[in-house]
């Protein structure tokens, strides 16, 4: 069983961020439109209100983060407690779609999902922004999830949750898709459903599991092994941190739970940590072009 790290009910937990400049984890509460941090070794806590839907971010530095909105992706000053500056516009001309899971990639860029708002079938997408240029790589999606990228870089991850399959991709020194995207892992055969994901300094992934209360390992070569349960049915996005990064932090949903389930699992929502035997690694940043510092 995890320790509740924060006892702060999101009803959509997601974008779990290990800051190792600050050796702080930030999240979102997607549709309470809330960004939150806690410090572990002080306990310090940070909550800022936000002015749409939010879901992933990167670290730029020490003081910024980009972080993916329904409308677009910006630079989140962390000390004045708002964005800056506007990077790209995300589906600008497609109102009914926001972002999802998003994570920087060892080039420097970010890739982003996007879904519709009402979670519809193939409206979702994977972008990603590179040198200033915010391109579109994966489409068809619906719940676009799970992306994460091989310690040696030849190869990113994504999943689409709606559909239970987890695809890899082929990458190009410049971190751009040298193939079509396979399919990886079949989750719906074992009436799994995969959310947020991360990549150990292995190779082997870490896989929340929406509806299943545990975050999953798979290893490099697709073979499904040993669940880690957590408190709440619905976990969404692991993140390592901490100062050997070792442990395993995750966010939690109360979205679409009962009153019974609610009751049943009262940790709902919170925000759960653990010491793991597993090795994480460092997020890498995000290179903002042509930033002069």
């Amino acid at each position: 069983m995890s320790d509740p790290f924060d006892p702060r009910i999101c009803a959509l937990g997601e974008g779990a961020l290990w800051h190792p400049g600050r050796g702080t984890l930030f999240w979102f509460d997607v549709s309470g439109r809330r960004l939150l941090s806690r410090m572990p070794e002080t306990g310090e806590t940070g909550e800022w209100a936000l002015p749409e839907i939010c879901s992933a971010a990167a670290w730029i530095d020490h003081d910024r983060l980009l972080i993916a909105s329904e409308t677009g992706l910006s630079v989140f000053d962390i000390p004045a407690g708002r964005c800056t500056r506007r990077l790209a516009d995300l589906e600008a001309d497609r109102p009914e779609t926001r972002s999802n899971d998003g994570r920087a990639d060892p080039w420097g860029g970010f890739w982003i999902g996007t879904m519709a708002k009402d979670a519809a079938p193939g409206a979702g997408a994977i972008h990603r922004l590179f040198e200033g240029r915010l391109r579109p790589v994966v489409a068809g999606l619906t719940i676009p999830n799970a992306l994460c990228f091989a310690p040696d870089r030849t190869q990113g991850y994504f999943a689409d949750t709606a559909r239970g399959l987890l695809f890899r991709v082929v990458l190009d020194a410049q971190g751009w898709p040298a193939a079509a995207p396979e399919v990886f892992v079949d989750f719906a055969a074992a009436g799994l459903w995969p959310d947020g994901a991360v990549t150990l300094a292995d190779g082997t992934l870490r896989i929340a599991l929406w509806g299943a209360g545990a975050v999953l390992t798979v290893s490099a070569s697709g073979e499904i092994g040993a669940r880690d349960p957590l408190p709440a049915p619905h976990v969404t996005c692991p993140a390592y941190g901490g100062p050997d990064f070792r442990t395993l932090f995750c966010t939690s949903a109360t979205q679409d739970l009962s009153p019974e389930a609610l009751t049943a699992a009262p940790l709902s929502g919170a925000t759960f940590c653990r010491t793991d035997g597993r090795q994480g690694r460092p997020e890498p940043a995000f290179r903002l072009h042509g930033d002069p510092r």
